[in-house]
């Protein structure tokens, strides 16, 4: 049996950035779901939290598993989940787009903290902040589309 530790931390929005995660209580029951919907998938869920308008997923990849594989089941069904629950009128639908980055095991508690004051974090500092310094840190590109 292979010992595996791959952590990688996930970031996506909704789609056009719309604050349809406005409602805290309702915020709280998407995280929810996405950890019990994880466990049904063999989806090791470190940490799940986010804002009105994006997520941030901590998860700890099995041996099988590829990061399109997780985004799709994760936000595929988290999607699909929360407009059965018919939370808000509009049909909630995510970015193609998202983050994916390694966390070192040195690094684990610092952003699990990071993920865990997503709230107060954005009192300081909008998403589309957040999303450009993420490109920075990161050496992500952007590209426009011809």
């Amino acid at each position: 049996m292979p010992f595996v530790s791959v952590y990688v931390h996930f970031v996506w929005s909704t789609k056009d950035r719309a604050p349809y995660l406005e409602n805290k209580t309702t915020r709280e029951a998407v995280w929810q779901h996405i950890r019990d919907n994880g466990k049904t998938k063999g989806i090791f869920i470190d940490f799940v939290n986010g804002h009105i308008d994006h997520c941030h997923c901590l998860v700890s990849l099995g041996t099988e598993q590829t990061i399109s594989k997780i985004m799709q089941l994760i936000k595929g069904e988290a999607a699909f989940w929360f407009n059965k629950q018919n939370f808000i009128k509009e049909k909630l639908e995510w970015q193609d787009e998202y983050f994916a980055v390694s966390v070192s095991e040195s690094a684990l508690n610092t952003v699990r903290n990071y993920i865990k004051n997503q709230e107060e974090h954005h009192k300081k500092k909008t998403f589309q902040q957040e999303y450009d310094e993420f490109i920075l840190r990161y050496g992500f590109q952007k590209f426009k589309d011809e």
